[in-house]
């Protein structure tokens, strides 16, 4: 029998529980050892009418990489390493609206300046929050409310 929120089952390789929300465990029956699957990457999909258009915004501000654009999605990139991260949230925190991304950056005065040059609206601080980020949010062009936060 599956633990609660698994559903279960025996493949040829042993044991497999499926997760409801979608985690996938796996035991090889014979030798009692566990795999779990790893997280490589969380991508972040922002609406917008016009793909190029929006992320060429993202290209100048944050100087990322272009790499493939299909027309109705286009990627942007940099070769930066990260942890990966996945919040969730009822607010922004301080009683704000809870932005659609978070963009950790290394000098968000550079950052903040870059914002304003293209034409996008700063819609909260810049502000040092009492939790000790320091922090801005930004409509861009599509109208996506967006959180820029110092590293």
């Amino acid at each position: 029998m599956a633990p609660p929120g698994y559903e279960g089952g025996v493949d040829a390789v042993g044991l497999v529980l499926k997760g409801t929300s979608g985690l996938r465990l796996s035991a090889d029956v014979m030798t009692g050892s566990c795999s779990r699957m790893a997280v490589t990457r969380i991508v972040a999909n922002l609406a917008a009418p016009d793909p190029m258009a929006l992320a060429k915004f993202y290209q100048e501000v944050f100087d990322l990489d272009l790499p493939f654009d299909m027309g109705w999605i286009v990627f942007l990139s940099s070769d930066t390493t990260q942890k990966i991260e996945l919040h969730t949230a009822s607010e922004g925190g301080s009683g704000t609206e809870l932005p659609v991304i978070s963009i950790g950056v290394d000098d968000l005065e550079a950052t903040e300046t870059a914002v304003r040059a293209a034409g996008a609206e700063i819609v909260y601080g810049p502000v040092k929050e009492s939790w000790g980020l320091r922090r801005f949010f930004f409509r861009d062009p599509a109208g996506n409310l967006v959180n820029v936060v110092d590293n």
